[in-house]
């Protein structure tokens, strides 16, 4: 499992089902993001595609809040805290996310706001606790919700985010599950059972099938359908070419539990 960096704005730690949970601490502004956060999730993403042991990626925050938003004061620069290298912007950091190898579970346990919701969108699971409101309260400070609405808009109905972005709306976590901002809304006890039901699933499963799975499922989603439709021809035949693949299918008729090689 990857080895934690000296990150000033992340904590990092392996946990149950090959998960490697991320959470952002810069609470006395609500783990609100800059310059330098968005930094160290950008080099956290890098270790964990890279680390075979890493089955999936558990994206949350410390104290009550998930990600209040921007962080005002390290809007033009990195501030303290960091000494890694500069790897990219915030909008390199929801592209990292779409395109990840690796499953990423937003874990929403409190305030989603702003650049924070992005980074729920951005994931490909959300699980948020029924005490968390999740919104777009840009306007309201004469701002607008720009680069988090590329990734809403692959989630929320045309209209419904229009409303939310011009209105400055701030939603409960049953309404954001009803207009698939999230997966699900749960109460907040039973917040890491949902989490840990999302992560054993993506355990269960050939690590070399996820990786292609995902990795095709980025590239399908901006293209049209007569350029979509042959590439994922090509990629399933990369799949159909692994040895767990092969295992599957001989799983499947000997009607036995498949044995994964992530090969």
């Amino acid at each position: 499992m990857t080895t934690p960096r000296a990150y000033g704005f992340l904590e990092v730690a392996a946990k149950e089902n090959g998960a490697l949970w991320i959470t952002l601490k810069n609470p006395p502004k609500k783990n609100a993001i800059g310059p330098a956060m968005v930094n160290e999730l950008l080099w956290a993403l890098e270790d964990a595609a890279g680390d075979e042991a890493v089955r999936s990626i558990v994206l949350t925050g410390a104290g009550d809040a998930f990600c209040a938003g921007g962080d005002f004061t390290q809007m033009s620069s990195f501030g303290p805290g960091t000494e890694l290298p500069p790897k990219g912007d915030y909008a390199d950091l929801l592209l990292a996310i779409t395109r990840s190898p690796k499953p990423l579970v937003a874990r929403v346990n409190g305030h989603a706001m702003g650049g924070g919701l992005g980074l729920v969108a951005a994931c490909h699971f959300a699980v948020a606790s029924r005490a968390a409101k999740l919104g777009t309260p840009e306007i309201n400070v004469g701002l607008f919700p720009m680069m988090i609405m590329a990734v809403l808009a692959r989630v929320v109905p045309q209209r419904r985010l229009l409303e939310m972005m011009l209105f400055g709306e701030r939603l409960d976590a049953d309404a954001a599950a009803a207009v698939g901002i999230v997966g699900k809304a749960v109460d907040a006890d039973g917040l890491d059972a949902e989490v840990s039901r999302i992560t054993g699933q993506i355990a269960s499963k050939s690590p070399i099938t996820v990786k292609l799975g995902l990795e095709a499922f980025a590239a399908q989603a901006d293209l049209a359908l007569e350029q979509a439709l042959p590439l994922l021809r090509e990629r399933l035949g990369a799949v159909l070419s692994t040895d767990d693949a092969r295992e599957g299918l001989m799983a499947f008729l000997e009607k036995r539990t498949p044995k994964w090689t992530g090969k």
